[in-house]
């Protein structure tokens, strides 16, 4: 397993003096915790951090380096601000190396499928991860799917079709599907929608156009 280090100083700031220190630094507001010890409030360098989330994403271990001392821990949670999108805080939870954990484990879609190319299906992805349980260091970096099995319209990957690594097992149900491909819809079909979606917004407009008549009959009677 490759090591990705990533080092952090303790961080005695608090409150909104935070927000100061972010802007003019460049540093991200953090936290590590786990296995029983007390949380330590952290600063990361947000460079630093977002090379190491590009390689690690939340399902492979970073080695968190506090004077010296190194902490293997996942990347448990991060906060995005709604406009930039920019990181504003990190949460690292800390591992135990000899004890199991459950990540989440992104899949990989790839090939092409005949029922998509040749019969001008539609796929449908339902899953776009999977839990696993095993030892830190043998967290998978992700799954890769093959839609190519996908040739019919009976066709579904599920689950229990990933191939997994030994020592690693996946937490959710095997009959789960998590990729199959629907037939295009005919012209009658799609005719059949476009009156649906007609009607249901002339109801719509019937009933806007009939509200302010109720109000008005019902103002008048508490008039009288």
């Amino acid at each position: 397993m490759n090591k990705i280090a990533l080092k952090a100083t303790v961080r005695d700031v608090v409150g909104k003096k935070v927000k100061k220190i972010v802007k003019s630094d460049g540093m991200i507001p953090a936290v590590l915790y786990g296995h029983g010890e007390e949380n330590k409030n952290l600063w990361v360098k947000y460079l630093d951090f977002s090379k190491v989330y590009a390689k690690a994403g939340e399902n492979a271990i970073v080695d968190i380096e506090i004077d010296g001392k190194s902490h293997p821990s996942l990347v448990y949670d991060t906060q995005l601000e709604p406009m930039s999108g920019n990181f504003y805080h990190v949460d690292f939870l800390k591992v135990n190396m000899k004890e199991d954990v459950q990540a989440e484990i992104p899949l990989e879609f790839v090939g092409e499928s005949a029922a998509v190319k040749a019969l001008g299906g539609v796929l449908i992805k339902t899953l776009e991860e999977v839990e696993v349980k095993c030892l830190p260091s043998e967290l998978p970096s992700n799954f890769v799917i093959d839609i190519s099995a996908l040739a019919t319209f009976d066709d579904q990957i599920k689950v229990g079709d990933i191939k997994v690594p030994a020592g690693v097992e996946i937490m959710d149900d095997m009959d789960t599907v998590i990729a199959l491909v629907e037939r295009p819809r005919s012209e009658e079909e799609l005719a059949s929608l476009d009156e649906k979606v007609e009607a249901d917004v002339t109801k719509v407009e019937g009933v806007v156009k009939e509200t302010p008549a109720a109000n008005g009959e019902e103002e008048k009677k508490e008039k009288k």
